[in-house]
Protein backbone atom coordinates (compact mmCIF):
# COMPACT_ATOMS: atom_id res chain seq x y z
CA UNK A 1 0.00 0.00 0.00
CA UNK A 2 1.14 3.64 -0.79
CA UNK A 3 1.12 5.80 2.10
CA UNK A 4 -1.30 7.82 -0.50
CA UNK A 5 -3.58 5.30 0.21
CA UNK A 6 -3.78 5.35 4.48
CA UNK A 7 -6.19 6.64 6.49
CA UNK A 8 -5.74 5.80 9.94
CA UNK A 9 -2.79 4.54 11.43
CA UNK A 10 -1.94 2.79 14.38
CA UNK A 11 1.46 3.45 16.70
CA UNK A 12 1.87 0.38 19.28
CA UNK A 13 2.91 1.17 22.82
CA UNK A 14 1.83 -1.59 25.32
CA UNK A 15 2.35 0.63 28.19
CA UNK A 16 -1.01 2.78 26.98
CA UNK A 17 -2.85 -0.74 26.22
CA UNK A 18 -4.96 -1.03 29.31
CA UNK A 19 -3.61 -4.62 30.34
CA UNK A 20 -4.05 -6.14 26.78
CA UNK A 21 -0.66 -7.44 24.81
CA UNK A 22 0.01 -5.63 21.35
CA UNK A 23 -0.89 -8.00 19.43
CA UNK A 24 -4.36 -7.92 20.22
CA UNK A 25 -5.09 -4.75 20.27
CA UNK A 26 -3.08 -4.53 16.65
CA UNK A 27 -5.51 -7.49 15.67
CA UNK A 28 -8.46 -5.52 16.70
CA UNK A 29 -7.63 -2.73 15.10
CA UNK A 30 -6.81 -4.16 12.05
CA UNK A 31 -10.44 -5.30 12.09
CA UNK A 32 -11.41 -1.84 12.38
CA UNK A 33 -9.54 -0.89 9.63
CA UNK A 34 -6.68 0.54 10.29
CA UNK A 35 -4.18 0.63 7.20
CA UNK A 36 -0.60 0.81 8.55
CA UNK A 37 0.92 0.17 12.20
CA UNK A 38 4.07 1.20 13.64
CA UNK A 39 5.91 -0.78 15.49
CA UNK A 40 7.01 1.05 18.63
CA UNK A 41 7.44 -0.38 22.12
CA UNK A 42 10.10 2.00 22.96
CA UNK A 43 10.46 0.17 26.28
CA UNK A 44 11.10 -2.71 24.98
CA UNK A 45 14.84 -4.76 24.39
CA UNK A 46 15.56 -5.46 20.62
CA UNK A 47 15.07 -9.10 20.51
CA UNK A 48 11.44 -8.72 22.57
CA UNK A 49 10.84 -6.37 19.63
CA UNK A 50 11.61 -8.85 17.29
CA UNK A 51 9.67 -11.40 18.93
CA UNK A 52 6.73 -9.01 18.58
CA UNK A 53 7.01 -7.67 15.17
CA UNK A 54 7.45 -11.13 13.56
CA UNK A 55 3.84 -11.65 14.90
CA UNK A 56 2.86 -8.58 13.91
CA UNK A 57 3.99 -8.97 10.38
CA UNK A 58 2.14 -12.02 10.10
CA UNK A 59 -1.34 -9.99 11.33
CA UNK A 60 -0.40 -6.88 8.54
CA UNK A 61 0.33 -8.67 6.08
CA UNK A 62 -2.96 -11.09 6.07
CA UNK A 63 -4.81 -7.77 6.55
CA UNK A 64 -3.03 -6.59 3.57
CA UNK A 65 -2.08 -3.60 5.96
CA UNK A 66 1.38 -2.33 6.45
CA UNK A 67 4.07 -2.39 9.31
CA UNK A 68 6.67 0.55 10.07
CA UNK A 69 9.19 0.22 12.18
CA UNK A 70 9.96 3.27 14.82
CA UNK A 71 13.45 4.23 14.63
CA UNK A 72 15.18 0.94 13.89
CA UNK A 73 16.55 0.69 10.13
CA UNK A 74 18.47 -2.73 11.39
CA UNK A 75 14.82 -4.26 12.75
CA UNK A 76 12.72 -2.78 10.22
CA UNK A 77 15.19 -4.95 7.77
CA UNK A 78 15.21 -8.43 9.65
CA UNK A 79 11.82 -7.88 9.50
CA UNK A 80 11.12 -7.35 6.52
CA UNK A 81 8.88 -4.65 7.13
CA UNK A 82 7.51 -2.13 4.41
CA UNK A 83 9.32 0.49 6.06
CA UNK A 84 10.89 2.90 8.98
CA UNK A 85 9.60 5.78 11.03
CA UNK A 86 12.41 8.27 12.17
CA UNK A 87 12.61 11.03 14.26
CA UNK A 88 14.46 14.24 14.23
CA UNK A 89 17.23 12.54 16.09
CA UNK A 90 17.70 9.44 14.47
CA UNK A 91 19.51 8.41 11.78
CA UNK A 92 19.27 10.60 8.41
CA UNK A 93 16.55 9.62 5.95
CA UNK A 94 19.04 9.20 3.49
CA UNK A 95 20.98 6.40 5.70
CA UNK A 96 17.71 4.71 5.74
CA UNK A 97 16.90 4.89 1.78
CA UNK A 98 20.51 3.40 1.62
CA UNK A 99 20.32 0.44 4.05
CA UNK A 100 16.44 -0.35 3.09
CA UNK A 101 16.61 0.21 -1.04
CA UNK A 102 14.16 2.20 -2.89
CA UNK A 103 11.08 0.01 -2.11
CA UNK A 104 10.91 0.48 1.11
CA UNK A 105 8.96 3.20 2.74
CA UNK A 106 10.74 5.60 4.65
CA UNK A 107 9.30 8.48 7.20
CA UNK A 108 10.14 11.18 9.07
CA UNK A 109 8.51 13.37 11.97
CA UNK A 110 8.65 17.05 11.61
CA UNK A 111 7.26 20.06 13.65
CA UNK A 112 8.27 22.78 11.39
CA UNK A 113 8.04 23.77 7.34
CA UNK A 114 11.86 23.51 7.50
CA UNK A 115 12.02 20.42 8.81
CA UNK A 116 9.55 18.74 6.64
CA UNK A 117 11.41 20.23 3.29
CA UNK A 118 14.61 18.77 4.09
CA UNK A 119 13.18 15.35 4.99
CA UNK A 120 11.71 15.43 1.45
CA UNK A 121 14.60 16.69 -0.12
CA UNK A 122 16.47 13.64 1.57
CA UNK A 123 14.21 11.09 0.29
CA UNK A 124 11.24 10.83 3.14
CA UNK A 125 8.38 8.76 1.22
CA UNK A 126 5.91 10.91 4.16
CA UNK A 127 6.02 12.75 7.02
CA UNK A 128 4.52 12.57 10.30
CA UNK A 129 3.58 16.46 11.61
CA UNK A 130 2.85 16.83 15.26
CA UNK A 131 2.06 17.02 18.39
CA UNK A 132 -1.13 18.55 16.20
CA UNK A 133 -3.13 18.80 19.13
CA UNK A 134 -0.41 18.02 22.13
CA UNK A 135 0.76 14.58 23.16
CA UNK A 136 0.95 12.82 26.60
CA UNK A 137 2.66 9.81 24.99
CA UNK A 138 5.96 10.86 24.92
CA UNK A 139 8.25 14.02 25.66
CA UNK A 140 8.13 16.95 23.27
CA UNK A 141 9.26 19.93 23.56
CA UNK A 142 6.90 22.49 23.91
CA UNK A 143 7.61 24.40 20.45
CA UNK A 144 6.50 20.99 18.77
CA UNK A 145 3.96 20.04 21.19
CA UNK A 146 0.39 21.39 20.15
CA UNK A 147 1.26 22.88 16.58
CA UNK A 148 -2.31 22.79 15.39
CA UNK A 149 -4.25 21.95 12.17
CA UNK A 150 -2.87 25.09 10.83
CA UNK A 151 0.69 24.13 10.83
CA UNK A 152 0.10 20.78 9.01
CA UNK A 153 -1.97 22.78 6.39
CA UNK A 154 1.47 24.53 5.86
CA UNK A 155 3.57 21.89 5.74
CA UNK A 156 1.29 19.78 3.57
CA UNK A 157 1.05 23.47 0.59
CA UNK A 158 5.09 23.10 1.14
CA UNK A 159 5.81 19.27 0.02
CA UNK A 160 4.38 16.77 -2.47
CA UNK A 161 4.71 13.57 -0.19
CA UNK A 162 1.68 12.44 2.04
CA UNK A 163 1.14 14.19 5.61
CA UNK A 164 0.22 11.79 8.32
CA UNK A 165 -0.95 13.95 11.23
CA UNK A 166 -0.09 12.65 14.93
CA UNK A 167 -0.65 14.11 18.67
CA UNK A 168 -4.07 14.25 20.45
CA UNK A 169 -5.77 13.06 17.75
CA UNK A 170 -9.02 10.59 17.56
CA UNK A 171 -12.31 10.60 15.58
CA UNK A 172 -14.12 13.44 17.77
CA UNK A 173 -10.87 15.86 15.94
CA UNK A 174 -9.59 13.73 13.05
CA UNK A 175 -11.60 16.13 10.49
CA UNK A 176 -9.78 19.42 11.11
CA UNK A 177 -6.33 17.70 10.61
CA UNK A 178 -7.41 16.00 7.50
CA UNK A 179 -9.68 19.44 6.19
CA UNK A 180 -5.97 21.35 6.54
CA UNK A 181 -4.32 18.80 4.40
CA UNK A 182 -3.22 15.66 6.16
CA UNK A 183 -4.28 12.56 4.29
CA UNK A 184 -4.22 10.70 7.22
CA UNK A 185 -3.85 10.41 10.93
CA UNK A 186 -1.86 8.43 13.13
CA UNK A 187 -2.71 7.63 17.29
CA UNK A 188 -1.64 5.44 19.80
CA UNK A 189 -4.22 6.11 22.97
CA UNK A 190 -7.19 6.49 20.87
CA UNK A 191 -7.01 3.00 19.87
CA UNK A 192 -4.55 1.04 22.71
CA UNK A 193 -6.50 2.77 25.06
CA UNK A 194 -10.33 2.44 24.00
CA UNK A 195 -12.59 -0.02 25.70
CA UNK A 196 -12.80 -1.73 21.94
CA UNK A 197 -10.14 -0.75 19.74
CA UNK A 198 -11.63 -2.22 17.02
CA UNK A 199 -15.07 0.35 17.16
CA UNK A 200 -12.19 3.20 17.84
CA UNK A 201 -10.59 2.17 15.23
CA UNK A 202 -14.03 2.07 13.00
CA UNK A 203 -14.91 5.21 14.49
CA UNK A 204 -11.41 7.23 13.41
CA UNK A 205 -11.74 5.40 9.87
CA UNK A 206 -15.16 7.09 9.25
CA UNK A 207 -14.22 10.04 10.86
CA UNK A 208 -11.50 10.41 7.96
CA UNK A 209 -13.17 9.50 5.18
CA UNK A 210 -15.73 11.85 5.89
CA UNK A 211 -13.22 14.67 6.17
CA UNK A 212 -12.55 13.46 2.59
CA UNK A 213 -15.65 14.17 1.36
CA UNK A 214 -16.38 9.91 1.76
CA UNK A 215 -13.57 9.20 -0.85
CA UNK A 216 -11.79 6.66 1.27
CA UNK A 217 -8.97 6.03 -0.96
CA UNK A 218 -8.85 9.16 -2.65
Amino acid sequence: MNPTDWRTYLVTQRSLSSGRTTEAVVEAALDGGVDVVQLREKDADARTRYRLGRRLRELTAAAEADLIVNDRVDLAAALDADGVHLGQSDLPVEVARERLGDDAVVGCSTSTVEEAEAAVAAGADYLGVGAVYGTSSKDVADAKDGVGPERVGEIARAVDVPVVGIGGIDASNAAPVVEAGASSVAVITAITGADDPAAAARDLREAVTAAHGGRGDD
